[in-house]
C-alpha cells in the first residue's frame, strides 16, 4: 500500500508525535530522556529548526517543531534523533532492532489560532496520564522553561508567546494561566485526530490557504477555531 506523502510546510510549526515500538517503553531511565533531549538540541541547531514545545513520555514524544526554509529538515531532524537514541538504547540493553514506529506522524499548525494551544496540549500529557497534577512539576517537557526558571536554554519561543507579553515575567504569568485553564474535550480530540492522520491542524480558512499555496487538495475539513478560554 502507498503511504500518503507527508505536509510539511517551510516556516510553519508542526506537531510532531512519534511512538516506540508497539507502544514499547522508550525511555526506561533518566540518562534515556537526557540523551534524547541532548540530541535533539543538537541537531536542530546543526539544521536550523525551532523548538517551541516537547514532552517526553514513557512511550512516545510529543514536539512542536518548525523545520525553518527547509521542509525537509523536519524529517532529518527526527531520522537523526531517532537513529541515535537507538543506538544509544540498544548499546545499553545489548541488543539491536528499533525502539520506534516505522514512521513518525506530523501535523501543520495554523499559527495564529492553534499553535498556543497545541503546545499547551503537549506539555498538558504528564497531567492527562496522572503522573503530575500540574505541568511544570513534569522534568522532561518544555514547560518548566517558560513559567519559571530556563531549564533547557536551548528552547525557542514561539511568536504566540511572545505575544502574551513585553517582558519574560508577563509572558510566564499570562502562560500558567493559560495552562490553569481547563482544555475542551473537542480541542484535545482535533489536535490529536490532526497528528495522526497527517493532517493540518486548523480551521477552513488554514486549510484552504494551504491547499492554494501547496497546490493540494486536503479532504478533511477542520472544526473551525478552537473555543476561546
Amino acid at each position: 500500500m502507498t503511504r500518503t506523502a507527508r505536509i510539511v510546510i517551510a516556516n510553519y510549526p508542526h506537531h510532531i508525535l512519534q511512538r516506540g515500538h508497539n507502544r514499547q517503553t522508550v525511555f526506561a531511565r533518566d540518562a534515556d530522556y537526557r540523551y534524547y533531549l541532548k540530541s535533539l538540541s543538537d541537531w536542530k541547531e546543526r539544521l536550523g529548526c525551532r523548538i517551541y514545545a516537547f514532552c517526553l513520555m514513557t512511550d512516545h514524544v510529543h514536539l512542536i517543531v518548525d523545520p525553518g526554509s527547509y521542509p525537509e529538515n523536519l524529517g532529518r531532524l527526527m531520522k537523526r534523533v531517532a537513529g541515535r537514541q537507538t543506538g544509544f538504547a540498544n548499546r545499553l540493553e545489548r541488543k539491536n532492532g528499533t525502539i520506534w514506529e516505522g514512521r513518525f506522524r506530523s501535523s501543520p499548525i495554523d499559527i495564529k489560532n492553534y499553535l498556543l494551544v497545541c503546545c499547551r496540549y503537549v506539555e498538558m500529557n504528564p497531567v492527562f496520564a496522572g503522573i503530575c497534577s500540574k505541568p511544570e512539576e513534569y522534568p522532561w517537557s518544555s514547560c518548566s522553561s517558560k513559567i519559571s526558571f530556563p531549564r533547557y536554554g536551548w528552547l525557542d519561543e514561539d511568536p504566540l508567546y511572545i505575544g502574551l507579553g513585553s517582558a519574560i515575567e508577563e509572558r510566564r504569568s499570562n502562560y500558567l494561566e493559560l495552562l490553569r485553564q481547563s482544555i475542551p474535550e473537542q480541542e484535545k480530540e482535533t489536535i490529536l485526530a490532526s497528528v495522526y492522520r497527517g493532517q493540518l491542524t486548523g480551521g477552513n480558512n488554514f486549510i484552504e490557504e494551504i491547499e492554494s499555496r501547496l497546490h493540494l487538495r486536503v479532504e478533511s475539513r477542520g472544526r473551525g477555531r478552537p473555543r476561546k478560554s
